[in-house]
């Protein structure tokens, strides 16, 4: 008997954050680091099959003005079924209904690439464009 995809809010395990994220072509994330990235977000979506955890997403950010979409990941064997986009959906709605009244707010995200036109159907722009540059990052390597 197959098992209904259900998400929960703000119920993602540090081990199944690692797991995910392993999936998607991630560095294994150290359980401390996973744990404390838990702690210090805003929002957190996990669906789960049964008791499986098969897909997330995550909110950071100041949670007023600045909302940033993290870790959007759906185990491989079950893309293709909405999961990704409900998860996209929830972190969307929670940002709006959390923001406050009259001011405007962004979220914003870093697409893996080939994934822009996930997004884009979602209502998120891609970047660059006519009236901003593109999206940076840069990596902090703390060996000591």
């Amino acid at each position: 008997m197959e098992n209904k995809i259900q998400l929960r809010d703000n119920a993602l395990k540090p081990e199944d954050f690692i797991e995910l994220r392993v999936s998607a072509g991630f560095l294994k994330t150290p359980f401390p680091q996973a744990e404390k990235a838990l702690q210090n977000g805003l929002f957190s979506v996990v669906a789960l099959c049964g008791e499986r955890a098969v897909g997330m997403g995550r909110l950071v950010g100041d949670g007023i003005m600045y909302w940033y979409i993290q870790d959007v990941v759906v185990l491989p064997e079950y893309q293709g079924q909405g999961i990704g986009k409900a998860i996209v959906e929830r972190l969307v709605q929670y940002a709006e209904t959390n923001s406050l009244p009259c001011t405007k707010a962004t979220i914003g995200l870093m697409a893996a690439k080939s994934k822009e036109p996930f997004y884009e159907k979602l209502g998120f722009t891609r970047r660059p464009d006519e009236n901003r540059g593109a999206g940076m990052f840069k990596y902090i390597n703390r060996n000591f």
